[in-house]
């Protein structure tokens, strides 16, 4: 809605949520590691937090309540992001050469996607039905684009 931004702190681990309107900060930590990259779900209600602690991180925004912790990367997650309907979350896990595929709801691990290199990020279409993966070795290299198919993880 245009009237949260958010900020991945590299170094201190923590996460800053402002209110533009009002411009109160609040910080979000739990993470033991440096945070890559984060991502609003569509109704704003909730953010997702990659880390190098190997976790995705779920904060409820209205409540700051403890957030859901997605384990089951085994590497630095470098990417989130959520479907458009906002039931799904993707996460690259970098070096373990994966993408999960997390229902939001319940937190639960629906799939794991496997990638020939180090994932580095991750998009859904607009409609929702096809997330893609982009991996390399390094960030001047050529990488693979891999195109996936949400219902059938294939």
């Amino acid at each position: 809605d245009g009237k949260t931004l958010a900020a991945a702190t590299y170094y201190d681990m923590t996460v800053k949520v402002w209110d533009v309107t009002t411009k109160k900060r609040s910080t979000l930590q739990g993470h033991a590691h440096a945070v890559h990259s984060l991502a609003f779900s569509p109704n704003g209600k909730t953010l997702a937090s990659a880390s190098g602690d190997k976790t995705v991180r779920l904060w409820d925004l209205a409540t700051n309540k403890e957030p859901s912790v997605l384990q089951g990367h085994t590497e630095s997650v470098l990417s989130v992001a959520f479907s458009p309907d906002g039931k799904f979350l993707a996460s690259a896990g970098g070096n373990d050469k994966s993408v999960k595929l997390w229902d939001v709801a319940t937190g639960k691990q629906l799939a794991s996607l496997p990638g020939a290199e180090a994932v580095r990020s991750v998009a859904f279409s607009p409609d929702g039905k096809t997330l893609v993966s982009a991996g390399g070795t390094t960030s001047n290299a050529p990488g693979e684009l891999k195109l996936w198919d949400v219902a059938t993880g294939k």
